[in-house]
Order: C-alpha cells, then structure tokens, then sequence
C-alpha cells in the first residue's frame, strides 16, 4: 500500500510525515495552489529526505519539457501530472483523474504512459486538495494501479480501502491546521489507518 501525503511546504512537516511511515511527498509546483512550492525551496527540502521514501512533483498542465527538467533538477522519483499536457518521455507518471456526475469509467483508460492513475474528486475551484470524498467504488472499473485522493483522513480510509482496494491512498487538506501547513498528529494517524487496513 503506497501512501502519500501531498502539499508538504516545509522541511519539519516533510520529516513529520515520513518518520509516520509514508511511502511518498507531493511537492506541488502549480503557482495557482495555496500549497504552491517553488523548486528553490524544494531543493532544500528533498535532500534531507530518508532513502525510499518517493518524491512526487505534482504539475497542472505544466509543458513535458518543463516537468522534466525540474524531475532532474530535484531527483524526483514520480510526477502527478494534471490536466491535459502532454505526458513527458522516460518518466514515472500518475496520471490524475477527476471523479465527478457524469463521470465514465472509460475515463480509467487515460494516460496508458501511466504507472497509476489518481483518482480524486472533481473541482472547478481546484486541481486537487479539495477535501471532498466521491464514490469510491469507481477504483474497481479498471484493472489499473488506483490511488484514492479527495477527502481522506484517519477517519475515513480504512474503509475507502475496504471499498476500493486500492494500490495507494493520498491525503493533504484533511490533515491539515492551515493549507500547506500540517498536523503531524494527523498525519501519523492516516499513515497507521491505512497501513493497518492494507494488512487486515
């Protein structure tokens, strides 16, 4: 079970989360995002990260050559990669889905360049970090990798993992005192849900 805490803005809240045991760190490079980081300050960051726990670039219609000069830049492992630019070449992708009315699970077939999809819930407002949950019996019309994102918390993800059986889950403004800004009681406690989920 991959677990992700996205919108980390600060070295203590990086380190927070993974001493909990997260598997992976979004890092959001959307400057429309009030989790908005910029690579400078990510540089300063990543370094400091124990080996094995992922960094995940998370992009908004960002062209494939910029998403890729700054996963090199930054040694990212992983790009979440939103809206409809192209993806990049030789990288590893998840690829975010919106789940909203009207949605087709012929949607799951996006993006076959993609190691997973991210399945989150659909915004006008917002490319993510919404805090609202959608039905997550969607993850099991496809055969895809699946992470689960859009309101999830400690209370909520075990059984969203009993729901969906999905390869990840991702969680940020649930877990959070201010956007960007993270509560590690929290946070220590939806790393320990759901990992204590997976093994049930």
């Amino acid at each position: 079970m991959i677990v992700k805490i996205c919108g980390i803005t600060s070295r203590q809240d990086a380190l927070a989360a993974a001493q909990a045991g997260a598997s992976a760190l979004g890092f959001n490079f959307y400057p429309g995002s009030p989790r908005y980081l910029t690579p400078a300050a990510a540089a300063a960051i990543i370094p400091d990260l124990p080996a094995g726990v992922w960094k995940v670039g998370v992009f908004v219609n960002e062209p494939a050559e910029s998403v890729a000069a700054l996963a090199s830049a930054l040694a990212l492992d992983v790009v979440q990669l939103h809206g409809e630019a192209a993806p990049p070449a030789g990288l590893r992708i998840w690829k975010a889905v919106p789940v909203g009315p009207g949605f087709r699970p012929e949607q799951l077939e996006t993006c076959p360049e993609a190691e997973a999809l991210l399945l989150d819930t659909t915004s006008a407002k917002a490319h993510g970090g919404t805090g609202e949950t959608f039905d997550w019996a969607v993850a099991r019309s496809t055969t895809r990798r699946v992470i689960l994102a859009g309101g999830l918390d400690p209370s909520n993800v075990r059984q969203a993992i009993r729901t969906a059986r999905p390869w990840g889950v991702d969680a940020c403004s649930r877990l959070e005192i201010a956007p960007g800004r993270k509560d590690h009681r929290l946070v220590a406690e939806f790393v320990q849900a759901a990992l204590s989920e997976d093994l049930a």
